[in-house]
């Protein structure tokens, strides 16, 4: 196949890419290097696969730039681009909406336009709103900005799908970590701090609990769902151990040999109480399942935090 990856510079695309390129694909890699997280990072993530021959990358903005061309000779459509995070939603809802919304129009009337065969779709748990527990037919209340661009997406998807019969299929990712992890993300943030000697700042209680999903899991689901029939379905895609917030730094921690020292401060709005995915549909449609427990995810995350940082 030749896929086409959106957001191919992050955490999760650049895994993805690689991922894809090793079984065999051709892929075409797009990201824009928006000013989120500093362009350098993602640069770095694209090292690997911009050695292989199979792969293209192209820089555009799914917001502005002519998408038909890109797609064009494509099979499938994996998108990963989007504007992440709780807290900005608040505050920038504009570059969301863009985002978030208009470049998935955009990239949806792109892919019809050329007969794109399957559209990916990664979306989040963020959709569920503070407790994210059940299954795919789950009531959808979102309690941040962020998760609401997100749920608006998946029904701009489903009315493409219904009336240009787009191929379509749609993953809420719950909670991914692992190495090239974006630099807001707290596994990161928490293992900078412990290795610099700094205070770790829990919001809350630290007793909010997610079903982390180490990123290799997560991209053998995504691939996983691209080569199933697609015909429209919702999948939950997380790690199969639910982990409490102060649990998480005691292992990091233990694994960097450092007591944590934690500041504890006021939740913050739209924070998720709990997530804990269940994959129930994915066991059984994708016939995948997470492998990555979280002692062995995050001692990965420690090793890879210490190298970027230059400390291996």
């Amino acid at each position: 196949m030749r896929v086409v990856v959106t957001g191919a510079a992050g955490f999760i695309g650049s895994h993805l890419c690689e991922a894809l390129l090793e079984d065999g694909h051709e892929v075409v890699g797009v990201d824009c290097f928006t000013d989120y997280y500093p362009r350098r990072f993602k640069e770095l993530n694209l090292l690997n696969a911009r050695d292989q021959a199979k792969f293209e990358f192209i820089e555009a903005d799914l917001r502005s730039d002519s998408l038909e061309p890109i797609l064009s000779g494509c099979d499938a459509v994996v998108n990963e681009a989007a504007t992440p995070g709780l807290l900005l939603s608040w505050d920038d809802f504009d570059r969301y909406q863009s985002t978030n919304l208009t470049a998935v129009k955009r990239l949806l009337d792109a892919a019809i336009a050329v007969g794109i065969g399957h559209f990916v779709q990664a979306s989040t748990s963020s959709v569920y709103g503070a407790d994210a527990t059940g299954d795919e037919e789950s009531h959808c209340l979102p309690v941040s900005p962020y998760g609401v661009t997100k749920l608006a997406a998946e029904h701009l998807l489903r009315a493409h799908s219904e009336t240009a019969d787009l191929p379509l299929t749609i993953l809420r990712y719950f909670s991914i970590y692992g190495p090239r992890q974006r630099p807001d993300m707290a596994y990161r943030i928490f293992c900078e701090r412990l290795l610099n000697n700094e205070p770790i700042v829990v919001f809350g209680d630290g007793l909010q609990s997610r079903s982390n999903t180490y990123v290799s899991d997560c991209v053998d689901a995504t691939i996983a769902a691209l080569h199933r029939e697609p015909d429209g379905s919702v999948f939950n895609i997380g790690g199969g151990q639910e982990v409490e917030l102060l649990h998480a730094i005691d292992i990091l921690a233990g694994h960097l040999g450092v007591v944590p020292v934690l500041e504890h401060r006021p939740a913050r709005r739209g924070d998720q109480r709990r997530t804990c995915a269940d994959t129930t549909r994915a066991r059984k449609e994708l016939g995948w399942e997470p492998t990555v427990l979280p002692e062995e995810g995050l001692r990965a995350e420690v090793s890879w935090v210490r190298s970027s940082l230059g400390l291996d």
